[in-house]
C-alpha cells in the first residue's frame, strides 16, 4: 500500500515504525519545528525523528493542501496524534481514505485526552480504535477495535506509550484487511458518544475535599500534563504518585498532613486517606517522597491547599 502519514507526537511513532515496515510511505507529514525549552529553540517532533531516522520522505507544511499530495496518489492515509485537523478535501484524496489511530474505544472520549479522561472516570478497560475518518471529530465508521485492561497503578504516561505500541499492531492488521478487502466498516453509535477535550491547568488542581479514590485518579491521569498540584507554604507542589491509604481519619480536615513516615506522607481527604509517594516541587525535578522528606520537614497537622481561595 501506498501509505500518506501524518503524526506529529511520540504516541504516533510506534505506528509511523509498523507502517513503514510493511508498506511504502510516499510522505510524512508532521508539524513544522516548535520552539521548545528555555532556550525556545526549534525542535523536531518526535515523529519527523522518526521519519529521518528511517529515511523516509518529510513534509512539514503549516497547513496540509491536497495539492500538495495529490501527484503521490496515495492508497491510504494513517492520522495518529498529528495536533491539527484534517482539510475535508484531503481526507478523500487517497483511494481507501484516511484512517485514524485513537486511544478509546470510540465512540467513547472522542477528543485530544481519551486517556486522561479514562482515567479520571474511574474505567477498567480502554482500547485502540482504527476508523475512516470523515469531517467531524473522531465520529468516522470503525474499522476495527481492540481493548485492554488498565492496571490499577497505571499513569496516563504509561497506559498511552502502551497503547500507542497495541494501535500500531491494529492499524498494520487493518492495512492488511484493506488491501485484502476484508474491512467492514461499521457506523458508531451516536448515543454512547462522549468527549475528551484536552486538559486545562487548572483541572489539575487538587481538591482536597474530593474522595481519596477521586485524587488517586487525578493523580495518574495529568501525568505528565498537566499534574496534580496543590498549594503549598505559599507555592504550588505537583503529585506525581499517589495511592488510597486507610479510611479511617476521624474528624482531620481534608489537605492536613495526618501522618509523616519514611518514603511516606498520608493526608486526609473528603473521604479516606491519601498516601503520596513522588513529588515534583516547582522549579525542581521529581522526587520519591523519601528525599523530599530529607530537605523539606513536615509536619503533621501542616495542611496542602490552605493557600486555595
Amino acid at each position: 500500500m501506498r501509505v500518506i502519514f501524518f503524526g506529529t507526537a511520540e504516541f504516533a511513532v510506534p505506528s509511523l515504525e509498523q507502517v513503514a515496515a510493511h508498506h511504502a510511505v510516499v510522505t510524512c507529514v508532521t508539524q513544522p519545528d516548535r520552539p521548545q525549552g528555555r532556550g525556545l529553540k526549534p525542535t523536531p517532533s518526535p515523529v519527523k525523528q522518526a521519519a529521518l531516522r528511517l529515511k523516509l520522505p518529510l513534509s512539514q507544511p503549516e497547513q496540509s493542501h491536497v495539492n500538495l499530495y495529490e501527484t503521490l496518489h496515495p492508497d491510504v492515509g494513517v492520522v495518529a496524534a498529528y495536533g491539527q485537523l484534517i482539510r475535508e478535501e484531503l481526507l478523500a484524496l487517497p483511494t481507501h481514505g484516511m484512517l485514524g489511530v485513537h486511544p478509546s474505544l470510540l465512540p467513547q472520549y472522542r477528543g485530544a485526552a481519551p486517556v486522561a479522561w479514562a482515567l479520571l472516570k474511574g474505567e477498567t478497560t480502554t482500547g485502540m480504535t482504527i476508523f475512516r475518518m470523515n469531517e467531524r471529530l473522531d465520529a468516522g465508521d470503525i474499522a476495527l477495535q481492540r481493548t485492554v485492561e488498565i492496571q490499577p497503578d497505571e499513569d496516563a504516561h504509561e497506559l498511552t506509550g502502551r497503547l500507542a505500541r497495541l494501535g500500531a499492531q491494529a492499524v498494520v492488521d487493518t492495512l492488511e484487511g484493506l488491501a485484502a478487502g476484508q474491512i467492514r466498516f461499521e457506523t458508531q453509535d451516536e448515543s454512547r458518544a462522549t468527549l475528551a477535550p484536552k486538559l486545562t491547568k487548572a483541572q489539575g488542581r487538587i481538591d482536597w475535599t474530593a474522595s481519596a479514590r477521586t485524587i488517586e485518579r487525578l493523580v495518574r491521569a495529568t501525568v505528565p500534563w498537566p499534574g496534580a498540584s496543590t498549594s503549598w507554604r505559599g507555592g504550588s507542589l505537583k503529585i506525581l504518585e499517589a495511592v488510597v491509604g486507610a479510611s479511617g481519619v476521624g474528624r482531620a480536615t481534608p489537605g492536613s498532613i495526618i501522618q509523616v513516615a519514611e518514603g511516606r506522607v498520608t493526608v486526609a481527604t473528603g473521604e479516606g486517606t491519601l498516601e503520596i509517594r513522588e513529588v515534583q516541587p516547582a522549579g525542581r525535578r521529581r522526587m520519591a517522597v523519601k528525599e523530599f522528606l530529607a530537605g523539606h520537614r513536615l509536619h503533621v497537622g501542616e495542611r496542602f491547599g490552605a493557600d486555595d481561595k
